[in-house]
């Protein structure tokens, strides 16, 4: 560890409500050289609620490459600073990852304040098992590439833990239903400690019903939990995906056979699910 030089503070903030920071949290804030944040006018309006004047400068993703270097070189230097996203932890979902890695890689010292964080925020009070989690942050926009991700985690026996955002959550609730099945249990936690804190608990299918009905429910930020898979869930969700592959093929009631066969799956309801959904995925029902 290089001895002559500063310290970087990686400070997590609060996620809504301003009174959700520690005092060693703010402390630092007030004595470092030059505050790192993701949104500088963002993390003013902390700094004025506690009366601290401390020098902001914009650390996100389209600029941490070349600010990195600088930032070194003050640490380097001897000056300590911090470095804040706009709301929670730092680097979860959020710029910092390319400064923290590199101060380590220079043998700089690295000091955690820990404080918010939406996805811990939101499992302590879900009602989820959380005794083994997947924080997987936002999935991916591309609905090709959520719907190949939401697949591969059908079998995960941890809670999944996804970010998102009030226009895309409906697209989300509903991949994820088609992926692990749409009686699987779910959670979805809306701008948590603000005004609006919501904790929405049902189905995967009865929450893109309900969120669906409600335009109120698809404002804002998002933590959506999901149970892990049971052994009966996961033959359910194998079940649902084999017959939606073999019913773009075949009659209704010979996929629904074929996929109960494979999937050790009831038939009965394989073919009830795909009376309901033939529509929609252009089934034939012979």
């Amino acid at each position: 560890m290089t001895q002559s030089a500063g310290v970087l503070y990686v400070v997590a903030t609060p996620m809504g409500n301003l009174a959700d920071i520690s005092q060693r949290a703010l402390d630092t804030l007030g004595r470092v050289a030059l505050i790192a944040a993701e949104d500088t006018r963002h993390t003013a309006v902390l700094l004025a609620h506690y009366g601290l004047r401390t020098p902001l400068t914009a650390c996100h993703e389209h600029n941490e490459a070349r600010l990195v270097p600088r930032l070194l070189e003050r640490l380097t230097a001897g000056e300590d600073l911090a470095l804040v996203s706009d709301a929670g932890t730092p680097l979860i979902s959020d710029p910092g990852y390319p400064l923290v890695a590199a101060a380590r890689a220079a043998g700089i010292r690295v000091v955690p304040l820990p404080g918010p964080n939406a996805a811990i925020c939101a499992l302590s009070a879900a009602g989820l098992p959380s005794d083994r989690f997947l924080f997987l942050g936002f999935p991916p926009r591309a609905q090709a590439r959520r719907r190949d991700q939401f697949s591969r985690l059908a079998r995960e026996p941890g809670t999944l833990i996804f970010y998102e955002a009030g226009n895309r959550v409906l697209a989300t609730l509903g991949d994820l239903a088609q992926a692990l099945g749409a009686r699987r249990r779910a959670v979805v936690a809306r701008e948590l400690t603000k005004r609006f804190e919501t904790f929405l608990p049902g189905t995967l299918e009865e929450l893109l019903s309900r969120i669906r009905g409600d335009a109120d429910q698809q404002r804002g930020e998002f933590v959506v939990l999901v149970a892990g898979c049971r052994d009966q869930e996961a033959t359910a969700a194998e079940g649902e995906r084999v017959l939606r592959i073999l019913a773009r093929h075949l009659p209704l009631k010979q996929a629904a056979a074929l996929a109960a066969e494979i999937s050790g799956d009831q038939k009965n309801r394989l073919y009830a699910l795909g009376l309901k959904t033939s529509a929609e995925l252009g089934m034939g029902q012979g």
